[in-house]
C-alpha cells in the first residue's frame, strides 16, 4: 500500500492562498475526459497556470445525481468518447505535479473497482483527496479509514438543509476541507443568493477544524468574491468552466481567461 501526502498538500494550498494575499483559495472543477482526454489535460494545466490553488477532478459517471445539466452532459460526452478511470487518472497525474487534485467520484465506480485498489490508484496518480457525494455518513467509515491510511483527504459534503447534529458529525470526519453546498439542488450556474452565504458558511465552520470550501452555483467572479467576503476559505467553480470548455474552439485558453478573472476577484486588494 502506498502512502501519500495529500492532506498536507491541501492544507498547504489553502495556507499559501492566504499568504499570497487571496481571501479564499480557488478550486476550479474539471470533468476528466472532457472535451476529450488531451483536452481535459490541457484545461487542467491551464487552471494551474491561470491561478488555481487546487483542482477538483470529476470521474465521469453515467448517473451523476448531484450534478446539473452542464456537468452531466460533460460526463456523458466523456464516456461516449471512451474516457476510462485509468485514463482520467493519467490526467490527474499531470495536474498533480502543479497543484493538489481532489477527485470527485460517485460510489458505484469505486465499489466496482474495489475500494483499496481504487485508493491505491489515486495515490499512485498523486491525488490528494477524495469526494464521494453519494456516500452517506453512516456508510463512509471504511472509505475514511482507508483514505487516512494512505494520507488522502476524505472530503464530505454538507448542505443548507443538513440538520445541526448531523452537520456536527460530518464536520468531525472531514479532512482536507469541508465541501459546503451553497444551495439546495444540483450543480449549476445561478443568480442571487448572496445574502444567505454568510450564515451557510458560518454554520459549517462551527463544526469543522478544516477549511470550508463553498461550491454549487458559483459562476461569476462577483459570486466568488461574495463567497470569500462571507467567510469561505475556498471557492469551487464548476459549471461555468465546464460550459466554456465545451463551447470554445480553444478550451484551455477559454478557461484560463475565466480562471484569471476568478483569481483576481479573490485578491484581498
Amino acid at each position: 500500500m502506498a502512502v501519500g501526502d495529500g492532506v498536507e498538500r491541501i492544507a498547504e494550498a489553502f495556507a499559501r492562498a492566504r499568504a499570497d494575499g487571496r481571501r479564499a483559495a480557488l478550486m476550479p472543477y474539471l470533468m476528466g475526459g472532457f472535451p476529450d482526454l488531451e483536452g481535459s489535460r490541457a484545461v487542467g494545466l491551464a487552471y494551474a497556470d491561470a491561478g488555481a490553488d487546487l483542482v477538483e477532478l470529476g470521474i465521469p459517471f453515467s448517473d451523476p445525481l448531484a450534478d446539473g445539466p452542464v456537468i452531466h452532459a460533460a460526463a456523458t460526452a466523456a464516456l461516449d468518447a471512451g474516457a476510462t478511470l485509468p485514463a482520467v487518472l493519467d490526467v490527474a497525474r499531470a495536474i498533480a505535479d502543479r497543484v493538489p487534485v481532489t477527485v470527485m467520484c460517485y460510489a458505484n465506480p469505486i465499489l466496482s473497482r474495489g475500494l483499496e485498489r481504487f485508493l491505491d490508484e489515486l495515490v499512485s496518480a498523486g491525488v490528494s483527496g477524495l469526494i464521494v457525494p453519494d456516500l452517506p455518513l453512516e456508510e463512509a467509515g471504511a472509505a475514511r479509514e482507508a483514505c487516512a491510511a494512505r494520507g488522502l483527504a476524505f472530503v464530505p459534503l454538507v448542505a443548507p438543509t443538513t440538520p445541526e447534529d448531523r452537520l456536527s458529525e460530518i464536520g468531525a470526519t472531514a479532512t482536507g476541507f469541508l465541501y459546503t453546498v451553497s444551495v439546495t439542488g444540483t450543480t449549476g450556474e445561478r443568480t442571487g443568493g448572496d445574502a444567505a452565504l454568510a450564515a451557510v458558511i458560518a454554520r459549517a465552520a462551527r463544526h469543522a477544524e478544516v477549511p470550508v470550501a463553498l461550491g454549487f452555483g458559483i459562476g461569476t467572479p462577483e459570486q466568488a468574491a461574495a463567497a470569500a467576503a462571507a467567510g469561505a476559505d475556498g471557492v469551487i467553480v464548476g459549471s461555468r468552466l465546464v460550459r466554456a470548455a465545451g463551447e470554445a474552439e480553444d478550451p484551455a485558453e477559454a478557461v484560463a481567461e475565466l480562471v484569471r478573472g476568478f483569481s483576481a476577484a479573490l485578491s484581498a486588494t
